[in-house]
Formats: structure tokens, C-alpha cells, sequence
């Protein structure tokens, strides 16, 4: 379970853009459910102690987390199993060429894929999910479409 927790720790911490002055490293806490952070009892962890695991944190993803999504089998295991439901922010009017879209959790996908899809309904809620290939795919829910995404931030 531990092991599974650090998979999926480092998938999440791996994904984090941190080149933009604009966005902040979350912390181990805001990359975990609370449910997991409770049952990984980081919790009890001191202020200091909680930073000193955050800086860990850092260092580990961007020196060797790149090698480990690509050898560990569990890492890849979870990579695999990425699925993602979340809803587009308004207005969303559907795709073209290279939107841009921005999720109510805050992360930006882009279309990768040269397509074009017209939506004037209400329901923004999508599934993002890899393909056979590992490339991401964005579903909208209400309307079973889907396009090729790229992760932004």
C-alpha cells in the first residue's frame, strides 16, 4: 500500500509544471486526497517536517522521477490507470485546431489534434484518459466526442 501511495504520489508530483513563476508547488498535502494523507499519516508531521518532505518531494521529481516512470513496473502500472473526470470551465463552445482548455481543477489541456466540434449545450463534464499508445484523450461526457489532449499545466 505504501508503495502504491509513492506511485501515485510521484505520477501527480511528475505532471506539476513548475518552470511558471505563477504556479505553486502544491505540497505532499495538496496532492493527495485528505482520505489518503490521513491514511498515510502525514498528518502527524510537524510544519517543518511536512517542508522538509515537500523539498524531498521536489528534488526526487525532478531528478529521479523521469527514470522510474519509465522502469519501475508499479509506476507504470498507475501511469496506465490515469483517468480523469472534471468539468470545462465556461464558455465552452466545443473545438478547434489548438484550444485551450481550462479545467475546474485548475489544470490546462490543449487539443493536439487538428479537428474542429461545435457544442451549445450546458454540460462541460469530460474524462481524460490515455489510449493504447499512451497519448491522452479528452471525452466530453454529455456528447461521447472525444479529441486528442495534451497536458499544459
Amino acid at each position: 500500500m505504501p508503495q502504491r501511495i509513492l506511485a501515485s504520489l510521484l505520477l501527480l508530483a511528475s505532471t506539476i509544471t513548475l518552470a511558471q513563476d505563477t504556479v505553486q508547488f502544491p505540497g505532499v498535502e495538496g496532492l493527495m486526497s485528505t482520505q489518503e494523507y490521513q491514511d498515510a499519516g502525514l498528518h502527524k508531521l510537524s510544519d517543518a517536517e511536512r517542508e522538509a518532505l515537500d523539498q524531498w518531494l521536489i528534488r526526487y521529481t525532478a531528478w529521479q522521477a523521469p527514470q522510474i516512470r519509465k522502469s519501475v513496473e508499479e509506476v507504470k502500472e498507475v501511469e496506465k490507470a490515469f483517468e480523469l473526470t472534471a468539468s470545462i470551465k465556461q464558455p465552452f463552445k466545443g473545438w478547434s485546431d489548438s484550444t485551450y482548455f481550462y479545467l475546474d481543477n485548475g489544470q490546462v489541456w490543449q487539443q493536439r489534434n487538428a479537428a474542429r466540434y461545435y457544442y451549445s449545450g450546458e454540460d462541460t463534464r469530460v474524462r481524460i484518459s490515455k489510449n493504447a499508445l499512451g497519448f491522452y484523450v479528452m471525452e466530453h461526457l454529455a456528447t461521447g466526442k472525444k479529441i486528442g489532449v495534451k497536458q499544459v499545466r
